[in-house]
């Protein structure tokens, strides 16, 4: 694989260190997997971290292995002279793509999100999304008394919502920067213990180095919520649309009486929650519920663990 050897290359021309990390884990890997415990004393959490999110290791069964130790060995050879620009050039737009996850379409999505916020306070957006809207979810409201649509949009939004956040996010990457984080942790806790000045601030270079795996757990966080906002906002501003909330708007559907737990009987648009209208705290119940039942059906777990 190209793109690891030159990924090694890049890391271990700039920092020296790495060098050395890197023929630790490969001495380590002969013998097939290998786990953090085993190279916790020759490599930092830094150093680690770093091979994980480069995916030069990549998860075995029990721990990690070489994405491709071959190309790993040679991206610690010198490159020959013809070839270290080009190199040089490839491995920079390899880091540039490694450094965010992120397609053309996830921004794309971004980008439409953004102007779909506008429809929650302009009311000409949200009546052009909410009548196109009802194209589809126009019938369901005729055949069911509206509690029941928006019970059936929760189980919807909370369905994909999960798919989305089990599909999107690379759990692996996400558990590899909170055990980075929950080491560097420890040892500074044990290095102030210990009244180790030196050690604290090595600790405290190796923790602002960290600060690009705060950025990159967050942007792994939030690549699902944009695909979640894209198909969700659209909902909602069809059910703004249709009980008519906002000044000056009509509801579009028979609404009875909400009947909530703890309030009894309430109109729709009534506040119940400081200014949290019914029709959003009947949403959010739904959704909540529905969401608990399809992540214990489906055995999916969206928490990244560390070992």
């Amino acid at each position: 694989m190209p793109r690891i050897e030159s990924k090694v290359r890049t890391l271990v021309s700039k920092d020296d260190g790495m060098r050395e990390a890197v023929e630790t884990v490969l001495d380590q890997a002969d013998d097939g997997e290998v786990r953090w415990l085993d190279v916790k004393g020759d490599l930092t959490s830094g150093q680690w971290g770093r091979l994980i999110e480069k995916e030069i290791l990549v998860e075995g069964e029990e721990g990690f292995q070489l994405a491709d130790a071959e190309a790993t060995r040679e991206g610690l050879e010198p490159a020959s002279s013809t070839t270290t620009s080009g190199s040089a050039s490839s491995a920079s737009t390899s880091d540039s793509d490694d450094e965010s996850s992120w397609s053309t379409y996830d921004k794309g999505a971004a980008v439409v999100t953004l102007g779909l916020f506008v429809g929650y306070s302009w009311k000409p957006l949200r009546d052009v999304i909410g009548t196109t809207m009802d194209v589809a979810l126009g019938p369901l409201g005729e055949m069911l008394p509206f509690y029941a649509v928006v019970m059936i949009l929760a189980l919807a939004t909370g369905l994909y919502s999960t798919l989305l956040q089990a599909n999107l996010m690379d759990m692996d990457k996400m558990s590899a920067y909170q055990e980075r984080m929950k080491d560097i942790q420890e040892r500074r806790k044990e290095a102030k213990e210990a009244g180790d000045d030196a050690a604290l601030d090595a600790i405290q270079e190796e923790q602002m180095d960290a600060m690009g795996d705060q950025l990159g757990m967050f942007k792994e966080q939030f690549r699902p919520m944009v695909w979640i906002m894209f198909l969700t906002i659209p909902v909602f501003l069809w059910m703004y649309w249709a009980i008519g909330v906002g000044q000056n708007a009509t509801a579009h559907v028979p609404l009875d009486p909400l009947v909530l737990p703890l309030r009894g009987q309430v109109a729709w648009t009534e506040s119940v929650i400081g200014p949290i209208q019914a029709w959003i705290v009947w949403y959010f119940l739904c959704s909540m519920g529905f969401t608990q039942i399809i992540r214990k059906s489906l055995n999916i777990d969206i928490s990244p663990t560390t070992s």
